[in-house]
């Protein structure tokens, strides 16, 4: 990725991919179990806490795959970060009743990630 224009965008949307992918693991996790981090009243626009877990789980998981494959210099880890990107900024904003300014945050994040992995994408490249 060195040679490529935007490899240090791409670099780092691939650290990005790999923090949010480990915050929603540990936040499905958290959420799954019922531990006492999340307000349990708080109205979910699909359902209760444990589906919004489980939820945060598999993107979490999508999208840590899909920062192992972008770091590996794989051009599908640009393509499955897009996607998994797309998926982490849609949640976010269905997740705004319940934390409005942490949901803000990743959704800034995750249209960060998109952005560096389709501005500088380089046809016939890797």
């Amino acid at each position: 990725m060195d040679d490529t224009r935007g490899g240090s965008a791409v670099i780092l949307a691939g650290a990005f991919l790999m923090l949010g992918g480990v915050l929603n693991v540990i936040y499905g996790i958290a959420a799954i179990s019922n531990s006492n981090f999340f307000v349990h009243n708080t109205k979910y626009v699909f359902s209760d806490l444990k589906t919004w877990g489980w939820i945060a789980l598999i993107i979490g998981v999508l999208e840590l795959f899909a920062a192992f494959s972008l770091l590996a210099g794989k051009a599908f880890g640009r393509w499955f970060g897009i996607v998994v990107g797309s998926l982490n900024a849609i949640s976010a904003l269905l997740s705004i009743p319940a934390y409005p300014l942490w949901s803000l945050a990743i959704f800034a994040l995750s249209l960060w990630i998109i952005y560096g992995l389709v501005v500088y994408w380089v046809p016939g490249a890797r």
